[in-house]
């Protein structure tokens, strides 16, 4: 391990996030009574320009007069590249309550889009005299974004939660796909070897993930995987976040209802996987006992890096049952 120790991210439940547009104030009640961890009023891509105001405005109703019990409650604002995003800013911040939890910034491409946003949250959090400070999450959706994943990562105390937004980043970076996560048709190998060639599809999501997971990682930030945009299609929403999940993910987005339950589910480790890492705790403890670094598991050897990756288990299953 370096001998500076990572800091660890914030300690709470993040396995769904539930988006909605502040254009539909008809489906927040729904939202608060859904089983999402996180939910997100939209006031950026879902929301037309002609309709900005008035979704600012419902959105600030909806922190104040909704009961959104414990789930964190954030507000994706518009992008610093619009003239839309200061009066998210101001406006959310000065006539909402102290319900907010989080702003989630889009499209960041370097630190300095952090630090505008913090400057003006802090200056108003004063000039209010708010007493619960705003926490940061921020969109990886460009290629600059990218580039600059470290630094944004670090780039403020506020600083919470990271996610991949595959629709614009595919943009951004001129991939030739008009579809919103999951695999693309284009992109596919052909095994070596005479005959019919097997075709395989690999991940094209796969180095932004572990780029963002790697930085998330590194500065205490929770790493979670963006939109799949194919609400019909139950079997490639899971599959994407299994391998989200099994890449260091925590949780995943979702566009519509039913996408909620899918992501709990995988999000949520399974009580064999808790059974197991508990086991794996108990047989490195006796392994310590008799001066021991190492133990026998069902076969295979653990050692302190297995109670590292038990841990990790056991405190997911507790944090979220708690």
């Amino acid at each position: 391990m370096s001998f500076k120790v990572q800091p660890a991210p914030p300690a709470r439940p993040n396995r769904c996030q539930l988006f909605g547009p502040g254009s539909r104030p008809a489906i927040f009640e729904k939202m608060a009574a859904s089983a999402a961890d996180v939910i997100n009023l939209d006031l950026e891509d879902s929301v037309s320009p002609a309709d900005k105001p008035a979704a600012r405005a419902n959105v600030i109703a909806a922190i104040n007069d909704i009961d959104w019990g414990t789930k964190t409650l954030s507000v994706r604002i518009n992008g610093l590249d619009t003239p839309f995003w200061y009066r998210d800013v101001v406006e959310v911040l000065e006539e909402a309550g102290e319900r907010l939890d989080v702003i989630m910034i889009p499209k960041v491409g370097c630190a300095g889009d952090i630090y505008a946003v913090d400057a003006l949250v802090s200056a108003i959090e004063a000039a209010k005299g708010r007493a619960k400070r705003i926490g940061f999450e921020v969109i990886i959706e460009t290629a600059a974004g990218l580039a600059h994943v470290e630094e944004i990562a670090a780039a403020s105390p506020r600083m919470q939660a990271m996610s991949l937004g595959a629709a614009d980043y595919a943009a951004s970076m001129g991939m030739q796909t008009t579809g919103i996560g999951g695999t693309q048709a284009g992109y596919y190998m052909l095994a070596d070897g005479p005959g019919e060639r097997a075709v395989s599809q690999p991940d094209p999501w796969h180095f932004p993930t572990v780029a963002i997971v790697s930085a998330c990682r590194t500065h205490g930030l929770l790493p979670v995987d963006g939109p799949f945009g194919d609400f019909s299609d139950d079997a490639g929403f899971t599959a994407q976040a299994r391998r989200s999940a099994t890449l260091g993910m925590v949780g995943k987005w979702a566009i519509h209802p039913k996408q909620v339950a899918l992501a709990n589910e995988v999000f949520t480790p399974s009580e064999a996987q808790v059974t197991e890492a508990r086991e794996i705790l108990a047989a490195m403890a006796e392994a310590e006992k008799a001066g021991q670094g190492a133990a026998v598991y069902k076969g295979r050897l653990v050692d302190l890096a297995s109670i590292r990756q038990a841990q990790v288990i056991v405190r997911q299953a507790e944090m979220i049952a708690g």
